[in-house]
């Protein structure tokens, strides 16, 4: 294993001094950014209805949501504040591409991808699609991390975001590894694939292409539950939308998530709330923070 940097501490201090984009700035939704939201299937449609709430919650202006078209007209009703595209299934529910898809994708500010879904070749193929249109950054989570990781996909920088046992599934390491060595193997894996790594966990590593390393050790156990990565990944596509680097926009959204879980573990219970609770704390995080955002 190589010596990794010193990280640095993901606090308030941090955020203050790396501010991000002022929303006065903003005339109107359409400067506030568009997120483009690939989540869900038929047996997990909640992942793209949370990712997507969250997104907003992070201050994106416009909302696009590609969804299995068997779930698309409830997810519409569920998420008002959305376009949704219902995507054509195979008979095992994973989602393929579509015209209206890729041309959203190609307007898009910021991109969110796989939540809720399986890594399978019709995820890979839709992914692809989606490549050869699609110019912002992309935040890739659960069944979308293969192919992002084993491919420079997309023009931009990509960030994501495994947990400690899809990053060992993705290194062909055991769980234990990655855990014991989380700094290293996330810089490393960084560096390789030039990607920006968010390694999710009661400690979160952040590593740029570059070298940079960064620890949160906020949050709290109650985080641990179904859904909070689907947010997670909704709020750091948000940022992103909203014109934040990607490396930023990683950095922050962990912080604001980890704070959020705070704010509830104090509110609700150490363990017990839910993941569709945490959205909601983001905007007044966001004003805690909003004297120093320029």
């Amino acid at each position: 294993m190589i010596a990794p940097a010193s990280p640095t501490l993901i606090d308030p201090a941090l955020l203050r001094a790396w501010p991000l984009p002022s929303p006065e700035a903003a005339r109107g939704k359409e400067e506030r950014g568009r997120v483009l939201v690939v989540a869900g299937s038929p047996e997990v449609p909640g992942a793209a209805l949370l990712a997507g709430e969250a997104a907003l919650r992070a201050g994106a202006g416009k909302l696009q949501v590609g969804a299995p078209s068997e779930v698309a007209t409830a997810l519409a009703i569920a998420l008002p504040e959305a376009k949704v595209m219902p995507l054509p299934t195979t008979l095992a529910g994973a989602c393929k591409s579509t015209p209206a898809l890729e041309h959203a994708c190609a307007r898009a500010d910021g991109l969110l991808i796989g939540a809720g879904m399986d890594d399978t070749p019709t995820l890979r193929r839709l992914v692809q699609r989606l490549s050869a249109s699609a110019e912002c950054t992309a935040v890739a989570d659960a069944g979308a991390l293969g192919v992002f990781a084993q491919q420079h996909a997309f023009n931009a920088v990509t960030i994501l975001t495994p947990h400690a046992g899809e990053m060992a599934a993705l290194i062909d390491a055991s769980v234990e590894d990655v855990q014991e060595h989380a700094a290293d193997v996330a810089l490393r894996f960084a560096a390789q694939r030039r990607v920006v790594l968010v390694l999710k966990g009661p400690e979160t590593w952040i590593a740029s292409p570059d070298g940079e390393l960064w620890l949160h050790t906020g949050g709290c156990r109650g985080l641990g539950t179904s859904g909070s990565g689907d947010v997670l990944g909704g709020i750091i596509a948000g940022l992103v939308a909203r014109g934040t680097g990607p490396t930023r926009a990683a950095v922050w959204g962990v912080y604001l998530h980890g704070q959020a879980g705070e704010v509830l573990a104090r509110s609700v219970g150490r363990v017990g709330f839910l993941a569709r609770e945490l959205a909601s704390r983001v905007p007044v995080l966001l004003d805690d923070l909003a004297p120093t955002v320029a």
